[in-house]
């Protein structure tokens, strides 16, 4: 496995855009709770690390994996967001449930960025054992909501600058 030594999570600070007039929404699965909520701390770490006040973050828990994108959209439909995180953790089972819950989570969660024009960021753990989602939400390999957080400031300033007439073909 690739990263079967390695810590994905470590950033530069100095290369998050300044998060403090933006607005950020997090869908959390309650399905893997203990795994998702680790997810959400170093999620939360992160932005607050940016510069995001507590103020301009929504979180927002969803029963399970599958219900990600309903909750994104809500949020979107709701308020004015810069980005939208979603944070869940399926772990493969003995049947197919685990291949159709994770193809509708993530085409769900893109479809959703799509129509809205909006960064709506995959953070969902899809792993074969409970232990590489640990490692892999606090772990030996970091924490994916770290990672999904700053995926999330980076999007939010790379369509804030291109609104802004910042890029240059």
């Amino acid at each position: 496995m690739a990263t079967s030594l390695t810590n994905l999570s470590s950033f530069d600070r100095s290369t998050l855009p300044e998060a403090f007039s933006m607005r950020i929404g997090v869908v959390v699965s309650e399905w893997n709770g203990e795994i998702t909520q680790n997810l959400l701390k170093g999620c939360k770490e992160a932005l607050q690390e940016a510069g995001l006040p507590e103020n301009n973050l929504t979180i927002i828990n969803v029963p399970g994996a599958f219900e990600l994108p309903i909750g994104a959209q809500v949020l979107l439909e709701s308020s004015s967001y810069d980005a939208i995180i979603c944070l869940g953790c399926v772990i493969r089972g003995e049947t197919s449930h685990f291949d159709f819950v994770c193809a509708g989570c993530a085409n769900g969660i893109q479809n959703v960025s799509l129509k809205y024009g909006k960064p709506v960021i995959f953070g969902v753990l899809t792993d074969d054992t409970i232990e590489q989602s640990k490692a892999r939400s606090g772990g030996q390999h970091g924490n994916k909501g770290v990672e999904a957080a700053v995926s999330a400031l980076k999007m939010a300033q790379v369509q804030r600058t291109s609104a802004d007439g910042g890029w240059y073909l």
